[in-house]
């Protein structure tokens, strides 16, 4: 979406000097404000003094907590309905008296999802929404020099005027509750950079980055300054730009001119560095430079802002499909909620990364939110790892009143102006997932868009064929079996959810309630580990077919249902088309697309190397004597005690005709114990192998703790999973193995969880969170009959 219409804004013109400027250090202001809290459930909503006491005394039957912390800890599975109702949440602060005179600004990345907020007993704000920022001006409200206490009162209870406004009884997921991201107090100049969410001005507030003629040899880095004078005078101002390379070298720098910026207003400076053999971001090189705006007054910084930046350019039509860099690029992506087992979305931002990079290593280039905006550390985690994004607003299957629509608006206003900076976000979904809307709806909705992203490469996108730039189906709107091969129109196509709902049921539409001619439960994808092999065989097989399918469509791209295993609020278990479980352990299909990623020989490459993987656990269960081995190999060798089966192409059949690489499957007369091994070749030589070993009787456990690219970090409430592995004397997993196991932790941390747990497949998982305390933490597992296991890991 090219946009030639005209904004007029209080600017400056783009003359400025561009060449090396002196560095000086700005104070930080920005401290991160999630200690210290306190908690309680469902007390009474009537507010007195009491709620107002200083930090000398607590009150009976209050929790102290750390944020990003949820409102109740749920069951593994929901079998009724989560929690909701009322939540409180108080921290008594020392407010400097330094401060006083300054734009003090408290800034809530989240909070589920009716807040009403209150300082030292005053009312001073209200929101509603539960995925987005909102920030509150206490400038003027703070008693300096004192203790102050913030209060807020958080309703997560169904609310039809707020997005996505369906009850929890009705919506295929759940919201839970608490204030479960960051929370930030920042102290600024009155002359200072805008926040963006306080700011409320379309295209402007805070730092807006766009990019102009994009190639290998140049780039122009366009910057929109928003500088806010809140001072009872006029102030000169200056604002000074410097871009880093990776390695922290000065890339290009330049300064605008002074300008006066009046008492009580703004003026948005704009300016544009030429940055020269730019390094392109993309899946293959996330490169990311660093961009420091600088604020100044008479040669003196006031203000600063860093981001992370990535220089690119795409565009996206119905005839190239996805174009990055001038390269096409096909999307092959998923769909991922946000939620953890018991703690819901209280998600630390090591944990988001974790989330992000076990989709990376799943070959995949690109995910769709589904369905709201995830954390901004989810956000900074796809820019470093090169996935592409598709960010939407909340939404499922509920149009509501005026107020609900105003609400949705300023969704896409929010969404956009927190997140316009990202790489990663190369489409914006401002629209209502399967919800019948108007078309008034979705032309204002669209409208928005262009009012706030006026410059650069900006796509919308959509589930109804209307209004924005892309078209975003799922694959079971359409009918079996042509489903999207026959779209014949010039809007590019996108498929965004398919593997599931079309193998589930495929005539109950959006009716969750009348599971109409569902099919036979082995035949579905949503299949849990504990359902056995012959199961998660036949989920990858859905996911196969369904994306060979996509193949034959003039879709730009894909994105499965779903990355992960959660709970839903209209239904008593999980939803188990998740390609991992609910505590993030690999199914079968996790592999599959694993090997649809070209293989990458660079030495140094993280994700995409040649690999091989053996879909079958060949322990003699379910008599399963199908060997499927997923690999990006071009033939493959299958041994069985030392002896060669069969070395073979990839499969050649209905379910194959248009993958990157077809699965090889081999059909063994009968299970025989013993060794299993699979040897992936290219070009004849060995790249990759596999190895499954026939499991004898368990006899022991073994701890391992993922970690995904990111250290157990004290003081930030950061959580990992920690899987007992039920083990014979060689160390094979017994997948068939569920005996109930037992957790303990020594150290500063505390576990999470149904604890004993019954193992599934072999496995048994409990959530660890770390305390405030570097240093180590030992867990131990045990179970009947079976060897201890200890791990000890390190707090950073």
């Amino acid at each position: 979406m090219k946009k030639t219409f005209l904004l007029i804004f209080l600017m400056i013109p783009l003359v400025w000097y561009c060449g090396p400027v002196a560095e000086e250090p700005v104070e930080e202001t920005r401290m991160l404000f999630n200690d210290g809290w306190e908690f309680a459930r469902n007390i009474d909503p009537e507010l007195n003094g009491e709620f107002f006491r200083t930090s000398g005394a607590t009150f009976d039957g209050w929790e102290q907590v750390r944020l990003p912390h949820t409102a109740h800890v749920e069951p593994l599975v929901i079998e009724d309905q989560q929690w909701q109702g009322t939540a409180v949440y108080r921290k008594a602060f020392h407010a400097d008296e330094a401060y006083d005179g300054r734009k003090v600004t408290m800034r809530f990345e989240a909070a589920m999802h009716e807040a009403e907020v209150y300082l030292n007993g005053e009312h001073i704000h209200t929101n509603y929404g539960g995925y987005l920022p909102f920030v509150i001006d206490l400038s003027d409200k703070l008693a300096y020099g004192e203790e102050n206490v913030i209060l807020l009162t958080l309703n997560n209870e169904d609310n039809p005027q707020i997005p996505p406004g369906k009850p929890i009884a009705e919506l295929d997921f759940n919201w839970f509750g608490g204030i479960y991201r960051n929370v930030y107090l920042e102290v600024k100049d009155p002359l200072h950079i805008s926040d963006e969410i306080l700011a409320d001005r379309p295209a402007a507030g805070g730092v807006y980055v766009w990019y102009e003629n994009v190639t290998h040899d140049r780039a122009e880095v366009h910057i929109r300054t928003d500088i806010q004078n809140d001072d009872a005078e006029a102030r000169e101002a200056t604002v000074r730009y410097i871009l880093r390379g990776a390695d922290g070298e000065r890339v290009t720098s330049g300064e605008l001119p002074a300008q006066t910026v009046d008492a009580g207003s703004y003026t948005l400076f704009e300016g544009m560095l030429e940055v020269n053999g730019p390094e392109l971001w993309s899946p293959d090189n996330p490169y990311l430079y660093t961009l420091s705006v600088q604020l100044l007054e008479g040669g003196t910084p006031v203000d600063t802002e860093e981001l992370r930046i990535g220089i690119r350019t795409f565009s996206i039509d119905g005839e190239n499909g996805f174009v990055l860099n001038g390269e096409p690029l096909y999307l092959r992506g998923t769909n991922r909620h946000q939620e953890y087992p018991y703690v819901g979305y209280a998600l630390s931002d090591n944990a988001q990364y974790r989330d992000a990079i076990k989709i990376r290593e799943a070959g995949f280039n690109f995910i769709r939110g589904g369905h709201y905006p995830p954390s901004p550390a989810f956000m900074e985690a796809m820019d470093e790892l090169g996935l592409l994004y598709m960010n939407n607003i909340p939404g499922w299957q509920f149009f509501g009143d005026e107020v609900f629509q105003e609400n949705a608006y300023q969704d896409i206003r929010d969404m956009i102006r927190r997140d316009r900076n990202h790489p990663s976000v190369v489409i914006w979904e401002a629209s209502l997932n399967e919800t019948a809307v108007p078309e008034w709806f979705m032309d204002r909705s669209q409208e928005i868009v262009e009012e706030e992203l006026p410059h650069g490469d900006v796509y919308t996108a959509g589930w109804i064929d209307y209004a924005f730039d892309i078209f975003i189906p799922a694959r079971q709107h359409a009918s079996p079996p042509e489903y999207w091969s026959g779209y014949g129109t010039e809007k590019p196509l996108f498929i965004a959810e398919y593997g599931d709902w079309e193998y589930y049921a495929h005539n109950a539409g959006f009716n969750q309630d009348a599971f109409e001619d569902l099919q036979d439960e082995e035949r579905n994808s949503r299949q849990l580990r504990g359902f056995g092999q012959r199961r998660l065989a036949q989920q990858a097989l859905n996911f196969q077919e369904a994306h060979n399918s996509n193949l034959y469509s003039p879709a730009f791209g894909d994105a499965n249902w779903v990355m992960y295993d959660y709970n839903r609020g209209y239904a008593d278990d999980l939803e188990a088309s998740g390609i991992r479980d609910i505590f993030r352990i690999p199914k079968f299909t996790f592999y599959f697309y694993q090997s649809q990623a070209d293989p990458d020989f660079s030495p140094d490459a993280g994700f995409d190397r040649p690999m091989a993987y053996i879909a079958n656990w060949w322990d003699g269960s379910d008599d399963y004597t199908e060997v499927k081995v997923y690999s990006n190999a071009d033939e493959v060798a299958l041994f069985l005690n030392g002896e060669q089966i069969e070395r073979r192409r990839p499969d050649q059949d209905r379910v194959s005709t248009n993958l990157n690489h077809p699965p090889f499957t081999f059909e063994l007369d009968e299970f025989v114990p013993g060794v299993l091994r699979a040897e992936a070749y290219i070009d004849g030589e060995k790249v990759a192998e596999h190895e499954r070993v026939t499991p004898s009787d368990p006899v022991a456990l073994e701890l391992s703790a993922d970690l995904s690219g990111r250290p157990l970090e004290a003081g930030v409430n950061d959580l990992i999973f920690v899987y007992a592995s039920v083990v014979d004397a060689d160390g094979h997993t017994v997948f068939a193995a569920e005996p109930e196991i037992r957790f303990t932790v020594d150290g500063d941390a505390d576990l999470i969880g149904h604890n004993p747990i019954a193992a599934e497949a072999g496995i048994a998982t409990v959530l660890l969170r770390a305390g405030s305390s570097t240093g180590e933490v030992t867990v131990t597992a045990t179970g009947d009959q079976l060897e201890t296991a200890r791990l000890t890991l390190s707090v950073e």
